[in-house]
């Protein structure tokens, strides 16, 4: 039995990815290998990967709602454009919950160019890390070999420039007017969805850090999402995509702010429905289970 995934290439029908995926948002061996096995029932020879995704996602809502709603990580992270800064602005909201003062799109000077737009800068006692951002809003994407190779030769001009050695400790910022910091400076590349294997290769030997889908093995972002309960607004099925500019504005990126604020108030000053919003706040409160 195959399947066309979300590149429109054939590949083998796999149980062991169905009984995975389940197990991803919780799902018992048990209930995980009843979805696939009835999933593997209603299969055809050719069918859409994301035919089989509502199949598993229905089921999932039918064994437990909260399960049904993580198993929608993946294109939750996908609508959060249209364009990168929704991920940006979610990105820095993760680093941000682990104790990093994070910066968003920063000018930063290197040795050969004086002046590089960086999507971020994340700081941590003495780390200090530089970030670019690769989003993508179609599924089956990956970050190839090019965008690696590129990320890394920015990277080594900025670790060269004066703000990169002023925060290494090697070189004042500005004609000795601040002193060196002595933090480990260090780049990292984000993605919503997979990098190809020799982005991989490339990035490990140059010593850049990569954070996406399933990487790094069992460490991924949607492990660390799943882990530390970070689900993006998008998650929540009564999102409206119109409200992606006004709750980007204001700073509502994760599923859990959605509990934090005046829905009265916000349905007042952006003419939005409160019944919409109580919606959504249901929705969330099934997510953290409260």
């Amino acid at each position: 039995m195959y399947i066309i995934n979300s590149r429109g290439e054939q590949e083998p029908f796999s149980l062991q990815k169905v009984e995975r995926s389940a197990r991803r948002v919780g799902a018992s061996l048990k209930l995980s290998r009843e979805i696939a096995k009835e999933v593997e029932r209603k299969i055809y020879n050719g069918i859409p990967t994301f035919e089989i995704f509502k199949e598993v996602k229905s089921l999932l809502n039918q064994a437990q709602p909260v399960f049904g709603l993580k198993f929608n990580l993946k294109q939750a992270m996908r609508s959060l454009g249209p364009d990168g800064f929704g991920f940006e602005k979610y990105v820095a909201a993760l680093l941000r919950m682990v104790g990093y003062k994070v910066k968003l799109n920063q000018f930063i000077s290197g040795k050969c160019l004086s002046q590089y737009e960086i999507d971020f800068t994340a700081e941590q006692a003495d780390i200090f890390k530089i970030g670019e951002c690769k989003y993508h809003s179609q599924a089956g994407m990956a970050v190839d070999q090019e965008v690696a190779l590129a990320n890394h030769a920015r990277f080594e001009d900025i670790l060269q420039g004066n703000f990169a050695l002023s925060k290494t400790g090697q070189a004042p910022l500005e004609a000795g007017l601040l002193t060196g910091q002595g933090k480990k400076v260090s780049g990292l590349l984000v993605t919503n969805t997979r990098f190809s294997t020799r982005a991989i290769k490339y990035s490990e030997c140059s010593g850049v850090e990569l954070w996406g889908w399933k990487y790094p093995v069992n460490n991924g972002l949607e492990v660390f999402i799943d882990k530390n309960k970070l689900y993006p607004i998008t998650i929540l099925p009564s999102f409206q995509k119109q409200w992606t500019s006004v709750f980007n504005n204001r700073n509502i990126i994760l599923a859990g702010d959605i509990l934090k604020i005046d829905l009265q108030r916000l349905s007042q000053e952006e003419g939005i429905s409160q019944e919409l919003l109580n919606k959504v706040a249901t929705e969330a409160r099934v997510l953290f289970e409260v």
